[in-house]
């Protein structure tokens, strides 16, 4: 049968004293092992573990600093509650600078057996709080890193099948011969790739909660200046962008506004065969709120006041807006326009 008493070593060279403790730990329910002097000590704490060690300071030979020294090297090693004598605080002081978790004071009446046995037992309570707070939060960081793979696996997973998605609004594309489904389909694969991108970005960084928009931004700022640039109408995207984190969800409604609004800059702003400019601006507003602005050069807000193309690239910036909890308005820059954008972080 498993004795599963708590195992004490108790360390001190007073042979009547060290049978005395037993019989007053014995009867508190502990299994005891004393030994006489430091090295004895050390060398039964090397062939077993123990729970505590309880170790006198003066020995002869290795004293109990040294003992404490030499139990504190071992791995594990064991916690250590110190007993001195009653005009000795500074050993007590040092003992508990070199790693004891308590110190008795050592008389001669039966006082000092009953407060051996109480720092005894909040010793060991302190050791099995600390080693279930430890246990605890391996179990909380190995839960959380399997979170975290998982939440990789699916970006991964959604970025591939976007990509798929977007590869058969591609190929759809190709087979059409109306201009006007073509180039439906085509902004349809653009708006599929700029949310693709969020994902691919989130399965490759080491959060997968916020997406850096001035990364992401980037590559798809570069994605959009290649996709709407001709050899003769080339159109120089740029953008200035602060580091701003944001959620995933609220990423990709920004990067989807953006992607709208470059768009519409390139196709309405210059005339085709004519090259242009288009800025792309983020930054913090106030601590809680940021700024998107995407302007450009070109023709200005038409005189009639209605909207050119489709007006579906409207009415998905208003929807991503309005998921944003954001603002969105638009002024001739002269020359050009300015498509303003105010939302909270959060």
């Amino acid at each position: 049968m498993t004795d599963n008493r708590a195992a004490i070593l108790y360390i001190d060279d007073d042979e009547g004293l060290r049978r005395l403790t037993q019989r007053a730990l014995e009867r508190r329910g502990y299994m005891v092992t004393t030994a006489a002097s430091g090295d004895e000590g050390i060398a039964a704490a090397c062939d077993r573990a123990f729970d505590l060690v309880a170790v006198d300071h003066y020995m002869p030979g290795k004293d109990g600093l040294e003992t404490l020294r030499d139990l504190q090297a071992l791995d594990p090693a064991p916690p250590v509650i110190y007993v001195t004598g009653s005009d000795e605080s500074r050993l007590a002081v040092a003992a508990l600078k070199a790693g004891a978790m308590d110190y008795v004071v050592k008389t001669a009446d039966a006082d000092y057996f009953d407060l051996l046995v109480e720092a005894v037992d909040q010793a060991l309570a302190n050791v099995r709080l600390r080693r279930e707070h430890a246990s605890s939060e391996q179990q909380l960081r190995a839960a959380n890193d399997r979170l975290q793979s998982l939440l990789k696996e699916v970006n991964h997973r959604v970025a591939n099948s976007l990509q798929l998605v977007s590869a058969l609004v591609g190929m759809q594309a190709r087979l059409v011969t109306d201009k006007a489904a073509f180039a439906a389909l085509a902004d349809t694969e653009r708006r599929v790739a700029a949310i693709a991108q969020v994902h691919r970005r989130l399965y490759t960084s080491d959060s997968v909660e916020t997406v850096d928009m001035a990364d992401y931004l980037g590559s798809l700022v570069a994605e959009l200046g290649e996709t709407w640039s001709t050899p003769t109408a080339p159109r120089n995207i740029t953008l200035i962008a602060e580091p701003l984190q944001l959620a995933t969800d609220r990423a990709v409604a920004l990067g989807v506004v953006v992607n709208e609004l470059v768009t519409n800059a390139c196709k309405y702003a210059y005339q085709p065969e004519v090259g242009g400019a288009v800025r792309v601006r983020l930054h913090a507003d106030t601590p809680e709120s940021y700024c998107l602005v995407v302007e450009d050069d070109g023709c200005g807000p038409p005189q009639s006041g209605l909207v050119k193309g489709t007006g579906l690239g409207s009415k998905i910036v208003g929807a991503m807006a309005s998921t944003l909890r954001a603002e969105v308005s638009y002024q001739g820059a002269n020359p050009g326009l300015r498509a303003t954008l105010r939302a909270p972080l959060h």
